[in-house]
């Protein structure tokens, strides 16, 4: 057991309240609250961490056991030129912060079922297949796509996997300590449950991304406009209201400027529909 001093812990508790606000680097800051990610996680736990546990997941993932489809990028090569081409424009556009220190690698799982796309720490992203059918253009997806980048990008995961299991048990796990506990690990990763505080700033970065980009920036709006149009589907369910985050979607845009010429890219998404299996 670890133990620290009253002081010490009074000490390390004011060095983390002191560090919670983002304020790395002010050529991301903007007038409309935007700044670059840190927060204590930056002391806790490193990127290459960040890069380990998503390994791990990604390990996971393509094993045998998983039960996941992960469809072969040579063998479904234009599905993956489409996927590739919206995550580029994304990384692109000059607002991730991480966009040269995670390797944003991106795979397809054949799931027609799943409505869903999630990225690890680190930077491993995952697309359904389900999700790409479901919508209607090219842009609604990549404001799902920004979404999910947003969420490592902002280091979401490492803040919860650090709440949920602690620093030192964490670190111990990512050591190799506790085979078991690592497996756990990975699994959890992929069923991770973000708060809705951090499901609102990946809604607000996901505007961001796409905002230089040649896409409308308000991608995600128009996923929630269609989603919550037949109800709210249960892996919403514990996230802020879809009608409250078109809101917010729309409030950031409108802050930023409301440029209006960005493309929605129907024509081509069909294409991308038609490469899938």
């Amino acid at each position: 057991m670890y133990k620290f001093s009253t002081t010490l812990s009074l000490s390390f508790l004011l060095l983390l309240s002191a560090c919670s606000k983002d304020s790395n680097d002010d050529s991301f800051n903007d007038p409309c609250g935007g700044s670059s990610p840190g927060g204590f996680v930056s002391l806790l736990i490193s990127t290459d961490d960040d890069i380990q546990m998503g390994m791990q997941t990604v390990n996971y993932i393509e094993s045998d056991t998983s039960g996941m489809i992960v469809m072969d990028s040579i063998q479904y090569k234009e599905a993956y030129r489409h996927i590739y081409r919206i995550r580029d424009t994304i990384l692109n556009s000059g607002k991730v912060y991480y966009k040269n220190t995670f390797p944003w690698r991106i795979r397809l799982i054949k799931d027609d079922k799943t409505l869903n796309a999630f990225c690890t720490p680190g930077g491993f992203i995952y697309v359904y297949t389900g999700i790409i059918k479901y919508l209607d253009n090219e842009t609604q997806l990549a404001g799902v796509m920004g979404h999910e980048i947003a969420h490592a990008d902002r280091r979401h995961s490492a803040r919860q996997i650090v709440s949920q299991y602690g620093i030192i048990a964490l670190l111990s796990i990512l050591s190799g300590g506790d085979p078991n506990m690592l497996a756990e690990l990975s699994a959890n990763l992929v069923l991770l449950k973000f708060s809705r505080e951090h499901e609102s700033e990946a809604d607000d970065y996901s505007v961001r991304f796409l905002y230089p980009t040649v896409y409308d920036p308000r991608g995600a709006k128009y996923f929630f406009e269609k989603i919550g149009s037949q109800g709210t589907p249960e892996f919403l369910s514990t996230h802020p209201d879809p009608g409250n985050r078109v809101i917010a979607i729309e409030n950031k845009w409108s802050c930023l400027g409301g440029r209006t010429d960005g493309q929605l890219f129907d024509t081509r998404y069909q294409q991308f529909k038609a490469s899938l299996p």
